[in-house]
């Protein structure tokens, strides 16, 4: 920064003070937590020490490169027609439920519908939410993968078991001076913004799908009032996906990340969710249990996050 001409490039000199900002933030908040365990005196304020430490834990091993940044979270429903319509909607509402106890902001950017059920239920069949707030791509990142549920259908006539499985996934949003896009390889095209039906039908040309011809990625954004609204945040969304296919070629990866799809289905799965014939969520990589199902659904969810955080990193060092 002290170098001659360091504000000619006025962009990159903006983000490397940022990053001078935040490591010298991150320092003097060890300093200050060091004076602090110097001067306890009492247990009440070794126990505030203690959750402090704690966090200080988390954000250590939230250290990854885009951990600290905004998240993309797309919903998926795979293998089990309705009920995995059902079952994707479930797991939206979870993590809104999550999300919002935990004080991130959020905003629909896409939602397709699926088809109505019993009890006017409607399920989807995709969904793309945006997430804003400190470290929300590394505490969901652990989530990204094939979710099942076993259950009695509720859109069974006769009562049966059934399976269904949604694909999570989770994008690290990316910043629009991190990838130079070329707009002649986009190609934009302009539709009215789909709905639940009846009076939710938006009449209007606002909905944007955009793809970047040279990968043949495509994105959707309908949400926004706005056609423009709607082409920006479709532009965000394609800059994750970009990003996302270049980490994978650079790390290598491309059988396990990109060339070998993950399908929603069976064999595939991270966690299960069983509430038939008893009840029971199991993460099979952490192994965290939880017999109340009800309550995982409702968004408590921090055991599984706390362990996953944990468990990405260490499988990276081994």
């Amino acid at each position: 920064m002290e170098k001659e001409g360091f504000w000619v490039d006025k962009e990159k000199a903006e983000e490397i003070s940022r990053r001078y900002k935040k490591l010298k933030d991150e320092i003097e908040d060890f300093e200050i937590l060091n004076l602090e365990i110097e001067s306890v005196k009492s247990e009440d304020e070794l126990k505030e020490l203690e959750k402090e430490i704690e966090q200080r834990e988390k954000e250590f091993f939230l250290s990854g490169k885009y951990d600290k940044e905004d998240a993309i979270l797309i919903i998926e429903a795979g293998q089990g027609g309705k009920d995995a319509q059902d079952f994707a909607a479930i797991l939206l509402s979870m993590y809104q439920r999550y999300l919002t106890k935990k004080g991130f902001k959020i905003e629909i950017l896409d939602q397709s519908f699926g088809e109505p059920g019993p009890e006017g239920r409607i399920g989807i069949k995709s969904c793309t939410l945006e997430v804003k707030g400190k470290y929300a791509y590394g505490i969901l990142k652990g989530e990204r993968g094939v979710h099942r549920l076993v259950r009695i259908s509720p859109f069974s006539a006769k009562g049966l078991r059934h399976t269904s499985f949604v694909l999570v996934e989770v994008l690290p949003k990316i910043k629009k001076e991190e990838i130079k896009i070329n707009p002649s390889d986009l190609e934009f095209e302009y539709m009215k913004a789909s709905g639940a039906g009846g009076q939710y039908v938006n009449k209007r040309m606002t909905a944007v799908r955009v793809t970047h011809l040279p990968t043949g990625i495509t994105v959707k954004c309908q949400t926004e009032r706005s056609l423009a609204q709607n082409k920006e945040k479709a532009l965000e969304l394609l800059m994750a996906r970009i990003n996302q296919l270049m980490e994978q070629e650079k790390e290598k990866e491309i059988e396990k990340l990109k060339g070998k799809k993950i399908e929603p289905s069976w064999g595939n799965q991270i966690r299960n969710y069983v509430l038939d014939p008893y009840k029971l969520v199991k993460d099979l990589r952490t192994k965290v249990e939880k017999k109340d199902v009800e309550e995982v659904f409702a968004g408590n969810l921090d055991d599984f996050i706390e362990a996953e955080i944990k468990y990405d990193k260490i499988s990276k060092r081994n």
